[in-house]
Parts: C-alpha cells; sequence; structure tokens
C-alpha cells in the first residue's frame, strides 16, 4: 500500500473518495494528514480535531480483504484492528458498536467505511494529543507516522474476519451501558443482540450502522 503525508488538508476522506471517482487512484492507498480543517466524522457531523491528532483515510481493493469479511463489518474491522495496536502499547481505548472509539466513557476517535467502485473507503479520526471538550485524547504517546505504518502493516496481515470477531463479542458487552441514536430515537443497547456479521438486533430490526 502507498502511503501518502500530506501537510494540511481539508478532509482525506473527501480528498481520497474524489482522487478515486476521478480515476486518480490505481492501487491500494493512505493518506494522512498533518492537519485536518473539516473533517467528516459519524453521521455526517463535522468531526473537530487539532494538528497532531491522527487524519487517516485509506482504500483497499474488496479483493485484498480477508475473504471471510462482511462489507458491512468493515468498519468494525478497521477500528478493532486499530484498538488491538494501541493495546499492545498499553492503551485502554475500546471499540463501542459500531465504529466508535472510547477511553473509559469519553469519544477518543470514530471510524467510517464505504464502498467507491472497487475499492472500500475508511477514515480514521483519532485525538493523539488533542480534544475538543466533552471527549478525550489517547493514554499512550505515539507518533503518528509510526502509527499509520504500523497500523497499514497490520492491515496488510488480512487476519480473518472470524479471529477479529471473536474478540470484539467480548468488548462488546461494555456498549451495553450505552445509548445510541437510530432512525431519530434513543435507544439503550443493553438489550441489544450481536450477530457474527457485526450488526445487531434493535427495537426488532437487525442494524448494521448509525449512520
Amino acid at each position: 500500500m502507498q502511503i501518502i503525508c500530506i501537510e494540511k488538508i481539508a478532509s482525506t476522506q473527501l480528498f481520497l473518495c474524489e482522487q478515486i471517482r476521478k480515476d486518480e487512484i490505481k492501487q491500494n492507498t493512505a493518506i494522512y494528514a498533518l492537519e485536518q480543517t473539516s473533517g467528516v466524522g459519524s453521521r455526517d457531523n463535522a468531526w473537530i480535531s487539532s494538528r497532531g491528532n491522527l487524519h487517516l483515510s485509506f482504500c483497499v481493493r474488496e479483493e485484498d480483504l480477508p475473504s471471510d469479511l462482511p462489507l458491512a463489518s468493515v468498519s468494525i474491522y478497521f477500528a478493532y484492528l486499530l484498538k488491538d495496536l494501541l493495546a499492545q502499547k498499553g492503551s485502554q481505548i475500546w471499540l463501542k458498536w459500531s465504529n466508535d472509539l472510547y477511553l473509559n466513557d469519553k469519544k477518543v476517535g470514530g471510524v467510517m467505511s464505504h464502498k467507491i467502485g472497487e475499492f472500500v473507503v475508511c477514515g480514521m479520526g483519532l485525538n493523539l494529543k488533542f480534544a475538543p471538550q466533552n471527549a478525550t485524547f489517547c493514554d499512550v504517546e505515539i507518533e503518528i507516522e509510526e502509527l499509520v505504518e504500523e497500523f497499514i502493516k497490520v492491515l496488510e496481515k488480512k487476519f480473518l474476519w472470524k479471529q477479529i470477531f471473536s474478540k470484539y463479542v467480548l468488548e462488546f458487552e461494555k456498549s451495553k451501558k450505552f445509548s445510541v441514536h437510530y432512525e431519530g430515537k434513543l435507544y439503550a443497547l443493553k438489550d441489544a443482540l450481536l450477530y457474527e456479521d457485526g450488526s445487531i438486533l434493535l427495537a426488532n430490526k437487525r442494524v448494521y450502522s448509525l449512520r
């Protein structure tokens, strides 16, 4: 995978998507920015970030993903890979269903994914050094370049979904003390059932994402 570093950009996610649609991207590619001014967060909210935090977007051809990975589960898969990498460095960050990274009960980052043509595109944001009000930042120190390079190496190992899911099942229990907004209503996750494809049963509906 080629890795590109940009000094400053509005959004790595929007830039990468635009390049794919223009057919400028020919291979699996990761783009990270030292400063991002208009990031995109969950439910299309603005992701407020600062220089020194992780602003990463990457695209992977669907054929280069693990053979057992459901497309509906890619956000959980990518987020758990990052969470696991940070855990190896001593972090207590955990993955809240379906794509938010938390430290204790405060958000520290997030992941969003979708498909464009033959590519699955993923955007990642992680507060490494700075956090807005009501959020927090990472509990271990790591340089952006180092984190990106190590994450890409993990990604290219193509761990099977069943390996990742077996770990995530245990972590999902932490999500049950939270509530989520879905279709304009607030639902408690305490009674949610987790399926093997990463979706949950919520209010008698199969839910794959809150976006």
